[in-house]
Parts: structure tokens; sequence; C-alpha cells
């Protein structure tokens, strides 16, 4: 494996939570390890960048780019009334992540957009989302309990860089209740669920920015985006 010098730096968001550790419990900027972990398997350097002090001029010392998943995009954010089932958002962490998406598309900056992130990236380009999924597919199946991960089927469009990527078909570990409605100019639909849900998009006219609805890395065995994502940032 090449040293750590030449491992191509990809930044990734992080929620603001209170937690724990010790004696303490104080507000800190969190995120799951899997994230780390599969940036490091694919080959890359995580550094994290937290909804704080946020300066788009970082991006200058990345080499790619992964905007995380996490709680409710603010309705706010395209000009809706929240759902009743929209009680949990984090406005400041959408004005961050929306900062680093523009200068990174302005960039062309290899950008791995995952849930959450996917759905930021559609508001951030202008679309809007679907508040509460089960009203519109009429099951809450892509969200099957607190902290369970549905396996979700997933059918890719041909002749995209997602397909490029997984095939014409894979599976994913979703846990969401919100995703894409009105989709936003020049984002394209890579990827559907057989409910019909939007599961993949790319950003026309990029070299590689892409976002998938479900979580890839909850799945340490099939790291191929991270491991796509890393070899076009080197």
């Amino acid at each position: 494996m090449a040293s750590n010098a030449s491992r191509p730096r990809i930044g990734i968001t992080t929620y603001l939570e209170t937690a724990t550790w010790g004696i303490w419990e104080r507000e800190s900027a969190i995120l799951p390890r899997v994230y780390l972990d599969a940036v490091a398997a694919a080959g890359g350097v995580p550094i994290l960048l937290p909804p704080v002090g946020t300066d788009p001029s970082v991006v200058e010392i990345l080499d790619g780019l992964v905007v995380a998943g996490g709680c409710d995009v603010d309705p706010g954010s395209y000009d809706a009334s929240p759902h009743p089932e929209t009680v949990d958002t984090r406005p400041g962490r959408d004005d961050h992540e929306a900062v680093l998406i523009r200068a990174a598309l302005d960039r062309d900056l290899p950008l791995l957009a995952v849930c959450r992130g996917l759905q930021m990236l559609n508001v951030t380009l202008g679309g809007t989302l679907h508040q509460h999924l089960p009203d519109v597919i009429a099951n809450d199946e892509h969200r099957p309990a607190p902290a369970v991960f549905a396996t979700t089927e997933v059918k890719v469009e041909p002749g995209t860089l997602t397909a490029r990527i997984l095939g014409r078909h894979t599976t994913g570990s979703c846990y969401h209740h919100q995703a894409l409605d009105v989709l936003a100019p020049g984002l394209k639909v890579t990827a559907r669920a057989g409910d019909g849900t939007i599961e993949a998009a790319e950003v026309e006219g990029r070299d590689f920015a892409l976002g998938v609805q479900w979580h890839p890395e909850e799945n340490p065995e099939d790291l191929r985006l991270f491991t796509a994502l890393i070899r076009r940032a080197s």
C-alpha cells in the first residue's frame, strides 16, 4: 500500500451532537467510524469536516468529498413547511454541506453523497424532497425499525457512472424516511428501488459527482463506490 503522504485526502462531513466519553458529556463533532474505515480501506486518508467555521476553500486541500448521512434536511431549505414526521433537523449542518457541495462541484472535485447527502445534493441544486416516504409508497420498508437497516434491491440505469461502478443491479443498506421528489436541474436519476424510490443520481457535466440513497459504508465487503471515488481522486 502507498504511504499516507501519497494517498488521496477525502473530506467527510460530520455531525454536531451531544456525546459522552469517560466522565464527560459535551457537544462534539462526531461521525460513525464505518465512514472512516471505508475511506481508509479503499485507499484514502479521511479528513473530518465539522459544521463549524465553514470555508469553501477547504476543498483546495482535498482530493475528494463524502457528504455523510444523518438527520432530516430542513424543509425550509427547499421552501416547504415541516411535515409532522420531520422533527430532527440541523439547519446549520445543511448550510455547511451546501457550501461544500457547491465548492466541490465548482472545482469538479470527486464527490460521493450518502443517504442524507444525496438529499442535500438535490436540495442544494434546487430540488425538493418527499418529507415522509410512507405517504408516497404506503409502507416504511426503507426504515423498518429504529436503528435497523433495510436491505433494498436497486435497479441501475445502463450507461451511467453508477452502472459502471455497480452494474445493472445491486443491494444497499437503507435507513431513511425521506427521499428525492422534484429533481434538481442538472441532476439525473441513475437508480431506483422496486417501489420507484430514487436510489441514486448523478450531476450531469461533472467527472464524478454521485449520490446514493443507501449506506455503502455499512458493507465492508462491498467498497466499490468508495474505491471508485478514491481512484478518481487519485
